[in-house]
């Protein structure tokens, strides 16, 4: 898949393709509807697809102090992208002045002149341009003058998660800061992940005998609700069962609140500097201060077991 940052890096002799704009944090199951309709119809016109995306979030630009939590990073979205079989991803820098953009100019600039589209994929609430004045009957509208088309997608789809509530990053957003692991997969389609470098400290896990990756996450990350969790833990392309830690470190009294992955019966493991990836499975217990060493001990190894188990029987369902 080509990554283009910026207008000027999609190439001159690009030709017609088929296009879907849209931030699409966490490529959640409504967003694969849309994109992979674009990649459907982009191999029944023979043309590329093409995904326009925004960095940072345009709430940032437009309101500072609003960027809501990430459900992934570019560099995630992309992967999984690339996975539903986009050939392009063009990453705009949003920025004051491009927030300026009428929805006109931002058609002839981006579709038009650039990604010479042939159709346009969104789903119904699309909104664009200056204030967000663009609307879907807008972007048809304006196909008749520079020869595109566009397509609406229902993207809804509903389930367990959130109550029955349509499937949105909003929601996702809720349910991972509610600690609702199961659900915020549900709605993604994989476990909800976290990434970041490991770096040293207190290294109290290491002392009780359970040694853990401190992970220092991403600006803007989504992080699960303070709590203990099942999951993995993935370094240098190891995929390892982990008890994970959310949150600060009640029975030491510390005040910071950190991400920290046990990769179980690992022994030795030197991950300091590395970057990891944390994926959450399932919530196991809140955080607690325990009256005694002797009751945390007990507690982190029923939080292993129980880990252990939950990641060995999503395995063996896959």
């Amino acid at each position: 898949m080509q990554r283009w940052r910026g207008l000027e890096d999609i190439p001159q002799d690009w030709g017609r393709s088929v296009v879907t704009i849209g931030s699409y944090d966490g490529v959640h199951r409504g967003h694969q509807l849309i994109i992979g309709r674009t990649v459907e119809r982009a191999r029944e016109l023979g043309v590329p697809s093409v995904v326009v995306t925004f960095d940072p979030h345009p709430s940032e630009v437009v309101r500072p102090g609003s960027h809501p939590p990430l459900l992934a990073p570019h560099h995630r979205r992309a992967e999984l992208m690339a996975d539903l079989g986009v050939d392009a991803l063009l990453i705009l820098p949003f920025t004051a002045e491009f927030s300026q953009l009428s929805p006109a100019d931002f058609i002839v600039k981006v579709l038009v002149d650039k990604l010479h589209a042939r159709t346009v994929i969104e789903g119904p609430n699309f909104r664009f341009g200056h204030k967000a004045a663009g609307n879907v009957a807008f972007l048809t509208e304006l196909g008749a003058t520079y020869d595109y088309d566009v397509e609406v997608i229902d993207l809804v789809v509903r389930g367990v998660a959130g109550g029955g509530d349509a499937f949105s990053s909003t929601l996702v957003r809720r349910l991972v800061a509610e600690g609702d692991m199961e659900g915020a997969a549900e709605i993604l389609g994989r476990p909800h992940r976290v990434e970041g470098v490991v770096v040293r400290g207190a290294q109290r896990g290491r002392e009780l005998g359970y040694p853990t990756a401190n992970v220092e996450t991403l600006p803007h990350t989504a992080i699960p609700a303070d709590g203990v969790y099942a999951g993995w833990l993935t370094a240098d392309g190891e995929r390892m069962p982990a008890a994970i830690s959310v949150g600060t470190n009640l029975q030491f009294d510390a005040t910071e609140r950190t991400v920290e992955a046990y990769a179980i019966d690992r022994v030795g493991l030197d991950l300091y500097g590395l970057h990891v990836t944390v994926d959450f499975l399932a919530y196991v217990r809140g955080m607690a201060k325990f009256e005694s060493l002797d009751g945390l001990l007990e507690a982190i190894a029923d939080d292993v077991k129980r880990a252990r188990v939950l990641t060995d029987v999503y395995d063996a369902e896959r």
